[in-house]
């Protein structure tokens, strides 16, 4: 896997050229002389976003069902304004 880095004005003179080397690995845009975007394949991007949960995932765990849990009630009541 190599590692490209480019300036945001390389990549809008040449997007194909960033497309085609995010095949090989990351590509690192930078912006002033600092990082600031990282472009991936899309098979790269989905194996860093398949190991993250959301959280109906997260809470169908096994063994949650195990965790006692009752939040306190809240009792919320209007109350009228006082403008004095």
């Amino acid at each position: 896997m190599s590692i490209m880095t480019i300036s945001s004005r390389e990549l809008n003179q040449d997007v194909t050229r960033a497309k085609k080397a995010a095949k090989q690995g990351p590509v690192f845009i930078t912006d002033r002389g600092k990082p600031s975007h990282v472009l991936l394949s899309i098979e790269e991007y989905q194996k860093l976003t398949k190991q993250r949960r959301n959280i109906v995932d997260a809470l169908a765990m096994p063994g949650l069902e195990d965790i006692e849990f009752e939040p306190p009630r809240l009792d919320i009541r209007i109350k009228p304004a006082d403008f004095s």
